[in-house]
């Protein structure tokens, strides 16, 4: 860190916390006391009103308030709680930083702004979304990666291993693609990316990729390329619709489906209806579910899960 960024630092941490010794202060910005008294020393020079009482600590004089902007409690916990997903779902670079602007609005904030912001946070809990796997340091790293390629417009080479292939594809592939960017759906992390292969853009999960490699050749987005209009073609032309009983219903709406189109009260329970690419996307889905769920459509759905029955009786 360095000077002009540990003072601006020191001034939030005398707003959030009140009275901080220099031994407190050097030990939180890794530095030595000697520094923390020139910096002292120099925020006085420009006008920061700091008291220093001995035995005491340094404080800021009361009504002081160094930020221009003024959030509402609402807005700073908007922000706190985005700072906490950050740390939760990014690269532990990111975590970091996002533990370091969570400190920095909490300082900016006013004594009673800070108060009802943090009465309102604790009744608000962000529960990680992420299982612990054991690839999950290699999920984390290459993230990281792959935002220093998305930022540094250089390609990438992965191993991949898709989900459910084709019955002509392999699941297992090596693949070199243009990172567009990455997005957050349903609790994991998906690359847009123009993969070589295939020669066009593609949806990769993070968790899929191994052994990844940035690559020093460099590329251009698309003319007007935004990732924030971005939105795939919707390829997903066949319907299944499954009829659940009643006992299931409710547990179906909570759970709800990538695939759902939508659901319908009828006088059995409940029924819903799915899009997808082709039948495996939701066959074990419907599986998951057991006795409580019917296929009335499409017949070749039907007939997949009356094998996969077949298979599980023979098991037991």
């Amino acid at each position: 860190m360095n000077k002009t960024d540990r003072m601006l630092a020191i001034v939030l941490e005398l707003q959030r916390k009140g009275t901080l010794r220099a031994e407190d202060l050097a030990a939180g910005f890794e530095t030595s006391v000697r520094t923390i008294y020139r910096d002292m020393q120099a925020l006085s020079e420009a006008g920061v009103p700091i008291i220093g009482a001995p035995g005491t600590g340094y404080s800021l004089m009361e009504g002081y308030f160094l930020p221009p902007l003024r959030f509402t409690a609402e807005e700073a916990v908007a922000l706190l709680v985005g700072t906490d997903f950050v740390g939760q779902q990014f690269d532990r670079i990111y975590g970091a930083k996002a533990a370091d602007a969570a400190r920095k609005i909490e300082g900016a904030l006013p004594a009673e702004v800070r108060t009802e912001a943090e009465r309102v946070r604790a009744a608000i809990r962000l529960l990680g979304a992420r299982v612990e796997t054991a690839n999950q340091g290699e999920e984390a790293e290459n993230f990281a990666a792959l935002r220093d390629a998305i930022l540094e417009r250089r390609k990438i080479r992965f191993h991949y291993a898709k989900g459910i292939a084709a019955a002509n594809e392999e699941r297992h592939s090596v693949r070199e693609a243009a990172p567009y960017g990455l997005i957050f759906v349903r609790g994991s992390w998906m690359l847009l990316a123009y993969c070589e292969l295939r020669q066009a853009l593609r949806h990769f999960r993070v968790s899929r990729m191994s052994g990844l490699t940035v690559l020093a050749d460099g590329f251009q987005l698309p003319d007007g390329f935004q990732l924030a209009h971005y939105a795939p073609a919707d390829d997903r032309g066949m319907t299944v619709k499954v009829r659940f009983d009643f006992e299931a219903a409710e547990r179906v709406r909570e759970a709800g489906s990538f695939y759902m189109e939508s659901m319908e009260d009828i006088p059995e329970g409940l029924l819903v209806t799915l899009r997808v690419r082709r039948p495996e996307e939701v066959l074990h889905w419907i599986l998951s579910w057991g006795a409580h769920a019917v296929v009335l459509e499409p017949e070749s759905l039907r007939q997949r899960l009356r094998d996969e029955a077949e298979k599980m009786f023979k098991h037991y």
